[in-house]
């Protein structure tokens, strides 16, 4: 199994929209992401919760059952068409992905 975790700290202000409206957005697109395609066992788009410490804006829990799925995954037509607009908005990004 592999996890896959990737963590965005998002712009002040990105296409029209402040920090909370994007991160609503975003997490509304990576949420149907989820199921996208076979052997992909858990996937979980998280925001920072006010009174919590955070230091980055969004976070995405993933589990697959391989790195074929993983790639699978991000080839899939509806992944990359999110991209565009979390490029946009990000300040940076970060991501790992272990084996279990």
């Amino acid at each position: 199994m592999l996890k896959h975790i990737v963590m965005w700290k998002l712009k002040d202000q990105a296409e029209g929209g402040d920090k909370a409206t994007n991160a609503r957005k975003m997490k509304e697109l990576l949420d149907g992401c989820k199921d996208l395609v076979p052997g992909m066992l858990k996937f979980e788009a998280a925001l920072a919760q006010p009174g919590l410490e955070a230091t980055y804006d969004v976070v995405l829990y993933s589990e697959f059952e391989s790195k074929a799925v993983l790639d699978a995954y991000q080839d899939h037509p509806d992944h990359i068409a999110i991209k565009p607009f979390l490029g946009a908005i990000r300040e940076s990004r970060q991501c790992m992905d272990y084996e279990v």
